[in-house]
């Protein structure tokens, strides 16, 4: 099974009594998995912040309890989790974080391991799956005997490696306890967390002397002329890379083991550190006073791999064709062929001095080619704040106008705030919500305006109208994105508006279940009427295409001789949203009948 799956494991045999999280690539589908066992409380969450707070909750009331997100929503949820490790908790606490390296789904390269020592809490890191599942079960026992939330760092190739897991015993969730209090514990007012710091310096040094003797911790004996020290997926890559050398294999890499690192590194002649991104392991180690290897050789910048690892530390007897890369064909990603939001952004595109302040999902892919339409992507949530920002710089009397795009899963997540900050502080931009009904990105999940929870059930679905209308927006309009003209002309009228402004633009994505099932009723080119425009080219729908006259053919058809081609609609990947018709003024571009 996959990294992911294993953790859900792991977390049911654990006992885990409530989960929470938002989705994240790759932490995604742990969430997922775990939804499936019915003995586990699982949902998601508006964001990663809450996601955590949950599962705060949920242990002071004495239940294990596991927040799930991907790194950069340890940014998010990063509040709770420094005083999180003031107030420990009854159950354990777990919070798994999703590091990205080399970005493949990502605004940004963090390594996480840097809060374990920042928020002061101990961190395992896995390397394969089984060891996934099992430190996770680990990590509820440590957590419960420290009286500590643990981080569980994996990393993209960990999430979805696939390997052999054994099923353990399953810890039934804890019987329900009867709520006690303990403000002295649970109440950080000043006068409390001054006694809760003593007790988490206290703590440190109690799991200083755990990782001494922890099995987390392996010296893995071998060839001493070199000795490596590495953790998580790190070592694979060195034990294919250098199966004969001497090995310190760190599944807790915060506290480090000073001891046992002392001991290894006084062995070896020579002291390799080999560890994805930030060199948080080499840095500790110097700071020890040991010479070692480290970002000296091995790049700090994007995944490793075995062949890089031989390669940057013994280059000369490396065989060339271990890090030769295979070429693959150019693949940009597109939006989905009916996708709701290419109206949005094909009438965006048209618009001249409007700035279009983007955000978090799949309509950030706006930005590429033909559509070009996005100016601008930060992180969840910043579209709505930066936009006033702008607005407020540029001054009154701008010729300028901004545009802020947000999805209805981000909005929820961290738009509401930014929304409310404009209408308070006098904005005069426009907010477009993309309401696709899901939280399309990362997979289809549902979100509190999709009108049901992770595990299908039926939910308090979200009114974003009057939502916004609660947040004092005076100017609040639904419109269907599918409707091209219709998307021009409310677009050009609200960004004419001297206060803040929402357009909701509301339509399902097309690969919910429901629209997948159905047989869509294909749209087909009239050649006969077809100028060559190449309007509906402009969309960049992936069902349309351009058929260029060889020459001479355009006038043998009875075509202007300087008519290029014409456009074609595949009919299998149609979605029959009817966008390319709406924006034809010539009538070329008809629906058919259902086509399969």
């Amino acid at each position: 099974m996959s990294g992911n799956e294993a953790i859900a494991l792991g977390a049911y045999e654990a006992g885990v009594a409530v989960a929470s999280g938002y989705p994240g690539t790759p932490s995604t589908e742990i969430m997922e998995y775990l939804s499936a066992y019915d003995s586990v409380y699982t949902e998601w969450a508006p964001n990663e912040k809450v996601g955590l707070e949950v599962a705060i909750g949920a242990s002071f009331a004495g239940g294990r309890a596991l927040a799930t997100m991907k790194h950069v929503g340890l940014n998010v949820a990063a509040d709770p989790l420094f005083t999180a490790s003031y107030t420990g908790g009854k159950g354990g606490i777990v919070v798994l974080t999703a590091d990205d390296p080399d970005m493949h789904s990502s605004q940004n390269e963090q390594d996480n391991r840097n809060y374990a020592l920042a928020a002061k809490i101990p961190m395992l890191e896995p390397s394969d799956p089984a060891e996934a599942k099992e430190f996770l079960k680990r990590a509820f026992e440590l957590g419960e005997e420290l009286d500590t939330p643990i981080l569980l760092r994996i990393t993209t190739r960990i999430a979805h490696v696939k390997g052999v897991v054994q099923q353990g015993e399953v810890v039934p969730p804890a019987e329900r306890p009867d709520l006690e209090k303990h403000p002295e514990k649970f109440v950080m007012l000043p006068a409390m967390a001054r006694k809760r710091r003593v007790v988490v310096e206290e703590r440190m040094t109690r799991c200083k002397e755990i990782a001494e003797s922890a099995d987390f911790n392996v010296i893995e004996d071998g060839d001493r002329k070199r000795g490596f020290i590495t953790s998580g997926v790190s070592y694979l890559y060195v034990k294919e890379a250098f199966p004969e050398a001497a090995v310190l294999k760190l599944g807790m890499c915060w506290p480090l083991p000073e001891k046992k690192i002392r001991e290894f590194a006084a062995s070896v002649e020579e002291l390799f550190v080999v560890e994805e991104l930030d060199p948080f392991l080499e840095t500790q180690l110097k700071a020890m006073g040991l010479n070692c290897h480290g970002k000296d050789l091995i790049p700090a910048i994007g995944e490793l791999n075995t062949a890089v690892v031989r390669k940057s530390i013994d280059p000369e007897r490396a065989p060339k064709d271990l890090y030769e890369p295979v070429p693959l064909p150019p693949r940009p990603p597109n939006m989905c062929a009916g996708c709701p939001h290419r109206g949005i952004f094909f009438t965006l595109s048209r618009m001249k001095n409007v700035f279009v302040s983007g955000d978090i999902g799949c309509y950030t892919l706006g930005f590429l080619p033909p559509l070009s339409a996005l100016d601008s992507t930060v992180c969840m949530g910043a579209s709505i704040p930066m936009a006033h920002g702008m607005v407020k710089a540029m001054g009154e009397g701008s010729h300028n106008r901004v545009v802020s795009v947000i999805g209805d899963s981000t909005f929820v997540h961290s738009g509401i705030t930014g929304l409310i900050n404009s209408v308070y502080n006098g904005s005069a931009a426009t907010l477009i919500i993309l309401d696709n009904r899901i939280t399309a990105m990362t997979g289809q999940q549902p979100n509190p305006s999709s009108g049901s929870t992770i595990k299908g059930e039926a939910a308090q679905e979200l009114d974003l109208v009057a939502l916004c209308q609660a947040c004092g927006v005076k100017h609040v309009q639904v419109l269907d994105p599918h409707d091209v003209p219709e998307c021009r002309k409310v677009i050009k009228a609200e960004v004419e508006r001297d206060e803040m402004s929402v357009i909701i633009a509301q339509a399902p994505c097309v690969l919910l279940p429901e629209l997948k099932l159905r047989k869509p009723v294909s749209y087909y080119t009239n050649i006969d009427n077809c100028v060559g425009c190449t309007s509906c080219i402009r969309l960049g729908c992936p069902a349309i295409s351009w058929t260029v006259f060889a020459e001479g053919e355009a006038e043998a058809r009875g075509y202007k001789k300087s008519q290029k081609g014409y456009s074609r609609i595949d009919e299998v990947l149609c979605n029959d949203c009817g966008q390319c018709a709406s924006l034809c003024k010539f009538h070329a571009i008809t629906r058919g009948e259902p086509t399969r």
